[in-house]
């Protein structure tokens, strides 16, 4: 299976196991760049590779109310600023057309979020980037026809193709994650990834706000490595409670270390059957 490279390493094949993590949104330029190096410091611990990731803007928010981000100008340049100071590689999510050059010109990876991933101009235009495009499985969507995304992306020649795995929808505020998913994808040609934390929302739960089940992430995470994940997806949150976005199924930044350590060891074992 072809391997995607992002900077320095590789995802896929037989690479190692990736990390993507940090927070759902970006909140301000001071927790983002924190963030970003406490979670680097932590995969480099657990010798993973990783990548950050928090949103300028989250789009599809179930309230109105709800914070959504500082905004695409302020946004990149925060990111620009994180990429600068940790040489991390950096991943967003992109919503419209008009917000793949800029982005592109800024972030490593480009992710689609998983209620557009049947978008076909924000596909097309996010593959003539050039950049490393991370689409998300929609929750309502089979994990084999992702082939169709992935097309509409290859379409421009890009073949740089992340499919990530976020949960199914199963009766209303539910996701459960078909483990059956992630080889059925990887047999598409592309690196999949188990997003942890979003598999464990409870979508609207929360009276205008997603809840969710961290207690879980652990065996989330296992599950997918076990699995074959070629990288697992977190939004870690130092303070879940106090979080502006997807904070009631954020991983809590102190749990991170010992986490990493147990994957690692787990993604090694896994990588010689």
């Amino acid at each position: 299976m072809p391997s995607v490279d992002i900077g320095p390493f590789s995802i896929g094949d037989d690479a190692p196991l990736v990390l993507i993590a940090g927070p759902c949104v970006i909140e301000s330029a001071e927790h983002a760049l924190g963030m970003a190096r406490a979670v680097k410091q932590a995969a480099e611990d657990a010798a993973l590779p990783v990548i950050f990731k928090a949103s300028f803007d989250k789009a599809n928010r179930t309230s109105v109310g709800s914070y959504r981000g500082p905004g695409l100008k302020e946004g990149l340049a925060i990111l620009a600023e994180v990429a600068r100071q940790t040489g991390l590689p950096v991943l967003t999510d992109i919503h419209d057309v008009t917000q793949v050059a800029p982005t592109a010109e800024v972030c490593d990876v480009l992710q689609i979020p998983a209620f557009l991933c049947r978008q076909t101009d924000l596909l097309v235009e996010a593959g003539r980037s050039g950049r490393v495009i991370n689409i998300k499985k929609g929750q309502f969507l089979a994990p084999w026809d992702m082939r169709f995304a992935a097309d509409k992306v290859a379409s421009t020649g890009n073949d740089r193709i992340l499919l990530t795995e976020r949960g199914s929808s199963f009766g209303y505020q539910n996701l459960v994650v078909d483990f059956r998913g992630l080889p059925t994808m990887r047999d598409l040609g592309y690196p999949v990834v188990l997003d942890v934390t979003h598999s464990l929302q409870l979508p609207g739960a929360q009276q205008g706000a997603s809840g969710g089940q961290p207690q879980f992430i652990e065996t989330l995470a296992r599950a997918g490595v076990a699995a074959g994940a070629d990288a697992l997806f977190f939004e870690v949150h130092d303070f879940p409670e106090t979080a502006k976005s997807d904070g009631a199924n954020a991983l809590r930044l102190d749990l991170l270390p010992a986490l990493l350590e147990k994957l690692s060891s787990l993604s090694k074992l896994v990588r010689t059957w």
